[in-house]
């Protein structure tokens, strides 16, 4: 039997699982963090719960023969990429882009600048994360980007204590963003409407909110064109256009989508005080910069520009792109390793967009395997996998003991009418496992 270490237990980590289980490979699915899904428990936003009822299809994928999960593994750390290689017929990263692109103006390093990546891993509770502190003392934020974690990331700054008080958010982030005086988010993207990558139904919820206007300026509307452009950016546009003859309704924050504004220079004396921006015209698609200047104050900015992954040793990696370098899902220039999801393609579509993505990878899999070119003398033995894991890794967790966490997390939550209330610190979880003990 064939068996497979899958790096990365996210959407296109579980959807490479199902796929490899189905074609009749046995699958180690290991992940740094203790808990699995990814980016669907610790970046899909609180207030989406019905996004993250896919993990029910994972966890079907869990339950099936032949399948494994060891969480808390982190590579270069307990093991490295070499070692699994002389241990499994095949490794597969779907390890996803963790850092963010950076603006690389003046004052970007300012206290109350940050990434987005840690913004939205904070309030979803990532053990990473759950420290960071965030002044949201102003009442003036401005967000740069224009896809769909920008508007997240908008939308989580002026949602009400009650509204958060129902979802999974991580306590520590209802506390702070219950207490916030923020009250003015501005999003700014360095092109147009038309270009915005925003999905519709994103786009759409921004004008339901409670609490906030959604304000666009018309003339930013009404100077785009629909030429050439994809059918959902033309709904894009016609959104837009009907925020922009709203009347505003006297709601207590007001959420600006502002185009054509590029950061030059965020400033202030010790602390964020005001972003400077310039104009921008489109020329053939690309935004170039006018002789039109114009500061925003706020106190508070958070950039969310596109996400690119870190290098690992033992894996070649592309640092232009800031992927692993690869040939359509085949690692370059090692056998037997493979790639899927963002950290194989770069950060785009949506989690279903990861299936098709990790199927043309884990057919390249089938085909080496039908080929014999997985053929590995030195592969462990199921038990002698786990045992090599569990001596690299003493608190090693194992499906199991991710069930006893999530049964105890959606139990914190029931008496008060939560999904769950979350475990945010691994010591938090050794305790609910009794002391650290791997559970097998």
């Amino acid at each position: 039997m064939l068996r497979i270490a899958v790096i990365g237990a996210g959407p296109s980590g579980f959807y490479a699982t199902s796929q490899l289980l189905r074609a009749g490979f046995e699958v180690d699915l290991l992940d740094a963090l203790p808990t699995p899904f990814g980016l669907v428990r610790a970046g899909v936003a609180p207030d989406h719960p019905n996004i993250k009822a896919v993990t029910r299809v994972f966890e079907k994928t869990a339950a099936a023969e032949g399948f494994r999960f060891f969480g808390g593994v982190e590579l270069g750390r307990h093991v490295t990429p070499a070692e699994l290689l002389r241990r499994y017929h095949a490794v597969l990263y779907a390890i996803g882009t963790t850092t963010d692109n950076r603006l690389g103006i003046p004052g970007e390093d300012l206290p109350g600048s940050h990434a987005a990546t840690e913004f939205v891993a904070w309030y979803n509770g990532h053990p990473s994360f759950a420290e960071h502190r965030y002044d949201l003392s102003a009442e003036k934020a401005v967000v740069v980007g224009n896809g769909n974690v920008a508007l997240d990331v908008a939308r989580m700054l002026v949602l009400g204590s009650e509204e958060l008080a129902v979802t999974d958010t991580a306590d520590h982030a209802i506390e702070a963003l219950g207490a916030s005086r923020v009250r003015e988010v501005t999003v700014l993207g360095r092109r147009g409407p038309a270009q915005a990558a925003f999905t519709n139904p994103e786009l759409l919820e921004l004008g339901e909110l409670s609490r906030a206007d959604v304000l666009v300026d018309p003339a930013d509307v009404e100077a785009t064109t629909q030429d050439d452009v994809r059918a959902t950016n033309r709904k894009n546009v016609e959104i837009l256009r009907g925020y922009a003859a709203r009347e505003t309704s006297g709601k207590p924050c007001q959420v600006r989508l502002r185009f054509l504004r590029s950061p030059v220079e965020i400033l202030g004396d010790g602390r964020v005080e005001a972003v400077r921006v310039v104009k921008t015209r489109l020329v053939d698609g690309r935004a170039v910069p006018t002789d039109e200047f114009e500061e925003l104050p706020c106190g508070l900015v958070i950039r969310s520009i596109g996400y690119r992954g870190l290098p690992m040793e033992g894996v070649p990696f592309d640092g232009r792109s800031g992927l692993i370098a690869n040939d359509g899902g085949r690692v370059a220039g090692q056998e037997r390793a493979y790639v899927a999801g963002w950290i194989k393609r770069g950060p785009s579509g949506v989690i279903g967009t990861n299936k098709k993505d990790a199927a043309d990878t884990t057919s390249k899999i089938i085909d080496d395997a039908e080929a014999g070119r997985l053929g590995n003398p030195h592969a462990l033995e199921a038990p002698a996998a786990e045992a090599f894991l569990q001596d690299r890794v003493p608190d090693l967790i194992t499906w199991q003991g991710w069930a006893m966490l999530d049964a105890h997390e959606r139990a914190a939550g029931e008496p008060h009418g939560r999904p769950r209330v979350k475990l945010v610190r691994r010591q938090e979880m050794a305790e609910v496992l009794g002391a650290g003990k791997v559970v097998a």
